[in-house]
Order: structure tokens, then sequence, then C-alpha cells
């Protein structure tokens, strides 16, 4: 593929490239399409992405429809038949800002006045379309092959919340139509398996604009399974000596004040609340509030690790855009754990957060991930607590420990907490880019400024150190993770509903209730389906809507013998057995939370 640079100089593109300069030039293509459709459009940013690109467009008090954008779309298909050449052009500063006045481009206008004065301002033009940018393209406007645009939304100006919210289109390119075709595919799959379609299918969780963006409700099947999550952490906890507490959901703005994070992370949090002549917020972690409970009483140096943990509500205002059913709330539980240790027992500490880690993931069959060492960036002052002995010291603990337990990482800069370095792992969804499950932080920095101490074997006081650790995360977004991966189709000890007896007729209904009931008895989550339906229909909704783990069919034959007919969702086999061997095949399966 020819690609063209500002200077005018025409090369083959480099391999790497393609994808990104096929979808920048596509951006250029679909703005040009709607210049042509709405010639008061007004242009902002229009960059390539991962797989795609966008264009912020500002269309004054035009609001598009399904069908515009594919009139956009159409248009598009149309540019590229008229072979339209792709060419480069260089001004002064003066002259860039009086081409974009005279093109009523504002935008463009006052994004060349945030530009370095030595900066040289390029342009490229295909037919009646110019737009500002440093290239490289595509020499003609039929080597685009493959897109489609995708969606539209809102984005602010420069990303500030104070101008004008602008409609973004997104689309996506490649270098085939077999890729597009493939990526399409892999669309289809992603939505069949998006946790918020498949939770409002199973009555797992709900959400409404009155009571607040990004607050989900649990239901009762949800909450089940939350409070199985709930359950399943806490036991392998205290097998490992974790002390369960609970704290408020609220704290004063001075304990934030005193941990930083007033400082570091009040953009993130929601506004205070004046009561009494105090500031109060709605706490986005719980650190805070477990320095408080250590920092209560004296501690000798025989008492550590302490490891303190708790499944908490924390709240972050997280922008409407990010927010994403239950995987990105504003509202969400974390399974959250301080552990405070002295500097010898690091190691061995995170040494078994690691391990439990492994435990939890084992049980879980997850096995795509990759763990990432965060650090800080040294010339973000900003957002990191300054204080370069202790991330030094920080940061060179927590890299030998992962050294010594020899685990693969990368490091990235600019991804640490404001207060310490921290061991990522990040999961690869069935739907969607990474994101990181688990945590295990070091943290040098919290102990000191709440004055934590420890008196040590020679009598004097030590300040301890930090671990800050959450191994599902927050179970909200542990939920969504399962849910997409499993299709909704949780394993026996985790489903909402675990057995569905299914009467063929009305006659099997008081056997039918037997079963029921004896399967209650047993702590099966059970539910009979008595309706004068066909059994058939019955079976469809049990294993596709409510995706129940086994559904037990009762008929004359086995109401005689005193079995039931076992039918699995997951293989669908049929087979007969005595009501005893599946009470015990079932709570075996349960006990043993089999995957």
């Amino acid at each position: 593929m020819k690609i063209i640079y500002k200077d005018g100089t025409v090369a083959d593109c480099p391999a790497e490239e393609v994808n990104h300069v096929l979808r920048h030039s596509t951006a250029h293509l679909m703005a040009q399409a709607i210049q042509r459709l709405y010639p008061e459009a007004d242009f902002a940013y229009g960059p390539a992405t991962e797989k795609g690109f966008y264009y912020d467009v500002d269309l004054g008090d035009r609001k598009l429809t399904d069908e515009d954008l594919l009139a956009i779309e159409a248009e598009m298909k149309k540019i590229t038949k008229e072979h339209l050449p792709v060419r480069p052009f260089i001004l002064s500063r003066d002259e860039a800002v009086k081409l974009m006045h005279e093109r009523h481009a504002k935008y463009k206008e006052e994004h060349i006045g945030d530009l370095p004065p030595e900066e040289e301002i390029s342009f490229y033009q295909q037919g009646d379309y110019i737009d500002m940018c440093v290239g490289p393209h595509v020499t003609y406007t039929n080597a685009i092959k493959a897109f489609k645009i995708t969606q539209q939304g809102g984005a602010y100006w420069k990303n500030d919340s104070k101008n004008k919210m602008l409609t973004r289109i997104n689309g996506v390119a490649f270098a085939s139509q077999a890729e597009l075709e493939q990526y399409e595919k892999e669309q289809e799959e992603a939505r069949a398996r998006d946790h918020r379609k498949i939770g409002k299918e199973m009555g797992l969780f709900m959400s409404d604009d009155l009571v607040g963006k990004g607050l989900p409700m649990f239901l009762p099947n949800g909450y089940t399974i939350w409070q199985e999550l709930e359950d399943y952490i806490k036991g392998k906890e205290r097998k490992l000596g974790y002390q369960h507490v609970m704290t408020p959901c609220v704290g004063s703005v001075n304990l934030y004040i005193t941990s930083g994070h007033w400082a570091h992370y009040r953009k993130n949090m929601f506004p205070p609340m004046e009561v009494e002549g105090e500031s109060f917020v709605l706490r986005p972690m719980n650190c805070p509030h477990h320095m408080m409970i250590y920092a209560s009483r004296p501690h000798s140096y025989r008492e550590l690790p302490i490891r303190l943990a708790e499944v908490a509500h924390d709240f972050r205002f997280e922008s409407s855009g990010t927010l994403k059913g239950i995987e990105r709330g504003r509202h969400f539980c974390q399974n959250d754990s301080h552990i405070f240790v002295t500097p010898d027992q690091i190691e061995q500490e995170v040494k078994q957060v690691v391990g439990l880690i492994n435990d939890v993931y084992k049980d879980f069959g997850i096995t795509d991930y990759r763990c990432v060492l965060s650090l800080r960036d040294p010339n973000d002052t900003e957002k990191y607590y300054q204080d370069d002995d202790m991330w030094n010291t920080a940061e060179s603990a927590l890299r030998t420990v992962l050294q010594d337990l020899k685990i693969d990482f990368t490091e990235e800069l600019g991804e640490a907490a404001f207060y310490g370095p921290k061991l990522d792992v990040n999961v690869k969804p069935a739907v969607g880019s990474e994101y990181t499950l688990s945590t295990c932080q070091l943290d040098f920095c919290l102990p000191m400024k709440f004055d934590l101490k420890y008196i040590d074997a020679e009598g004097k006081e030590q300040t301890p150190v930090v671990i800050h650790r959450a191994i599902l995360g927050s179970l909200d977004r542990f939920m969504a993770y399962i849910i997409e991966e499993t299709k909704g189709k949780f394993p026996v000890w985790l489903a909402p509903l675990q057995v569905k007896v299914l009467p063929v007729s009305e006659k099997n209904n008081e056997y039918a209730s037997k079963v029921t009931t004896a399967l209650e008895n047993a702590n099966v989550r059970v539910v009979l389906d008595d309706r004068n339906e066909k059994v058939g229909y019955k079976i469809r909704e049990a294993q596709q809507v409510d995706r129940a783990p086994y559904m037990l069919i009762i008929g004359a034959k086995e109401e005689e013998a005193g079995t039931v007919n076992v039918r699995s969702r997951d293989t669908g086999e049929q087979v007969s057995m005595t009501l005893d061997e599946f009470v015990a095949k079932v709570t075996k399966e349960i006990r043993e939370k089999a995957h």
C-alpha cells in the first residue's frame, strides 16, 4: 500500500503501520462524507484507535439517527469510488489560521493556537475536503476497502466538561473485507456475551436513572451469586488468618486529607456533604478506615502480620461515558484487605497473596491473564506522593519479591497508586479490552501519614509496611467477568437456579413436588415449574433463559419408578437415576465447587 507523507514523499507503507494509516485515512473519509451531507458541520479531533477511528463533530442542534449513520457510510463508499487523490501541503501559522477561519473551522483554528510556535502546520486535501493533520495517509481514497460506522456518542471538546458536548462518531476499518467480516463475527459474539444483556435476561441486576447512573441494583438471582462469591472469598481468607471487619461508607474530609486522597484523588470522589459544621464524603476506598482500626491500639511485632479484610461498599464518580453495567459503576464492593507487616515479612506475605490469587484463578478456570508491575511516573508530580527515597525503596522491594517468586511480569510507568507501586493482574475478558481483576500494592506512605507504629524486639517504635490487596477486585466486576466468560452458564455451585423440576403434565405435579422438597432439604436452589405448558417449552426456557445446570423431567415413567430424568444444560444428555443418586451428585458438585 502506498502512503504519502506531509512533505509529499510517497512510499510503501511499513507493515506495522498499515492499520493505523488506513484508520486515520478513514477518519478523513468519514469527515468528508459528513461535510457533504451536513455542510454546517465543524470538525474537532479525528484520530485512529486500536481497531478503528472516530471524529468529534459539532453539528449544532442536529441529532443523528441510525439512518443518518447509514447515509454517511453510503457517502463514504461513494467517495472511495471517486478515486480522489490525497495531497498534503504546509502553511505558515498565519496562513493556517487564515485558511481555517475562511472555512469556519473554529475548532481547528483554536487547536492551532495550542500548538508550539515552532511547529509547522500541515494539511491534507482530498476533493473539496481539507483537514489539518501530520499524516501520513493513503494516496487515493479508493485504497480504503473495508470500513463500517459502529456507533455515535458524545464527547466534550478537549475532554473538558466545561466545553461544548460534540457528537463523536465511531467506526472501524481494516485492510480487507475478510478482516471486517471477522470483526463483525467477533462483535456478534461479544453482544451475545455482554453481561448487561445476560443480566437482564436472567434477572440478575437492573439500573434506573431515577436511582442514578452507575448505581446498579442486584435482583434476587444476582444477589445470590454475589453472596456466593462473598462467602467463597471470605472462606479462603479465614483459612489464611484474615480478620474481617466492617466500616462505614462515609468518612470525614479530614480523614482523606490525612491519607492524601484529598490531594491526589479528589476528582474521582463524590463532592463533600456538609453536616453540623463537618464535611463528609462517600468513600472511594477503604484503606484510611483500616489504618484507623490499626491505630486504635498499641501493637507488638509478635502480632504482625495483621490481616484486616472487608467486602466494602465504595463510591467513585466515574464519568458517564465510562460506565458499563456492573463492570464499571459509581458504586461497587471491593474484596479488600490491608496487611500490616514488618519489612522482613514483605516477601512472605506477598508470596501468600500471589498464592491466593493463583488458587482462586484455578478454582474459576482463569488462564488468560498477565502480570504488570505498575510504577510511578517520576515526572508526574501531581498524581504521586513526592518522596523519592520511599518510592525507590518500595519499587525495589516489590520488584525483588516478584523476581524471587519467578513471576513473569512487565513494568508500566504511571500506573501505580499515588502512595506506592503495585502488582496488577490483568485479565483478557471474552468481551472488550483487558482490565485489572486482582491487585497487590506495597505501601510505605500511608503508615507514615497515619503515624502507625509497632514495638520491635528491642522495645523500639517502628513503622509497619502495609500491603493492600484485592483478590476478586470488586465483586461486581468479577461477577461481570464470570457472566461474560460463561455466557451466564455458571457452574452449579454459583448458579442462582441450580435445578429446575419440570413435570410433563399436571398428573405428575405431586411427585414433582416431592422431588423439589427433597432438593430444598439438601440446600439445593431449586424451582418447580408446574405451569400448564408443554414440557419442550419448559426445557427451552430453563436452558436458554434460566440457564439452570440441571433439569429434572418428571413423567409417568419416573413417578412409577421413583426416579428422575436428569437433563444436563451443558451436554444436553439425559440420564435416569434415583432421586437419592441425583441429590448426592449435585450436592457433591456444589460442595467441591466444580467448574
